[in-house]
């Protein structure tokens, strides 16, 4: 018996989750997304542009929180943006980690995308931000294990609770960031 054709892009776009988790964004087509849904390519075309848009719009809620810190972070310098950076940067993560575990591995490749590249200027903010401002390699470095660290720890991951994760990453980000006083 076949499926009936998806009646909301919710399913499409679950559909596309399931496939880039397994396969990844640039191991999954169109078509595979489709079948997974039990409907045409047609109809995944009809409910969105193309793949990126599917991806966009599922990335959509992670990058407005990161938009929002970046935003909060134009406030802080110092000892108070690290605080600011790791809090804020550790309940993104958490609270998106399943989007996180299906980009592994391909973050880098999707920032080259028009629709993310602003995403790669925030990022660079983020590790100033981690950094408590300091422009010496040895808090850059830090800032950018620790950034990087809690991200992959999120992907990886998925079986402890958010009670748990949370204040593990923000003990690890405190011991590993220099202080800046």
């Amino acid at each position: 018996m076949a499926r009936a054709v998806p009646e909301t892009h919710d399913e499409i776009l679950a559909a596309a989750a399931r496939r880039f988790a397994v396969t990844g964004y640039k191991g999954t087509s169109l078509q595979d997304i489709a079948r997974e849904v039990g409907c045409s390519k047609a109809t995944v075309l009809y409910h969105f542009a193309n793949k990126e848009a599917l991806l966009c719009e599922l990335m959509a809620p992670a990058i407005a929180m990161l938009e929002a810190l970046d935003a909060r972070l134009a406030e802080h310098v110092g000892a108070d943006a690290q605080r600011v950076a790791a809090e804020g940067f550790v309940d993104l993560a958490v609270r998106f980690r399943r989007e996180i575990a299906l980009l592994r591995g391909e973050f880098p490749d999707l920032l080259q995308q028009p629709a993310f590249a602003h995403v790669q200027q925030i990022s660079e903010r983020l590790i100033t931000a981690f950094a408590g401002h300091s422009d010496r390699p040895a808090a850059r470095i830090a800032a950018l294990v620790v950034l990087a660290g809690i991200a992959e720890t999120c992907g990886e991951f998925l079986d402890i609770p958010d009670e748990q994760l949370r204040p593990a990453l923000l003990a690890v980000a405190r011991r590993a960031l220099e202080p800046t006083t």
